[in-house]
């Protein structure tokens, strides 16, 4: 699940949510709601953001949000 990977991806580099929400160019709530599993879509902006922020590629972020129904 997305939200679950941000949150461990997140940890382990360890990032606050609102370190996250800094070096990704969104806001602390966009994050909140993400790793609470709340917002399910996140547009390719956020998605890209996070995963420059996480050092890890769009599309192994992009795969997870793929496994949400």
């Amino acid at each position: 699940m997305l939200a679950k990977k941000i949150r461990e991806l997140r940890r382990k580099k360890g990032y606050s949510q609102e370190k996250l929400a800094r070096e990704a160019g969104i806001s602390y709530n966009t994050v909140v709601k993400l790793e609470s599993g709340e917002s399910k879509h996140p547009t390719i902006q956020t998605m890209a953001g996070i995963a420059k922020a996480l050092s890890v590629s769009l599309d192994d972020l992009a795969k997870e949000c793929s496994k949400v129904t």
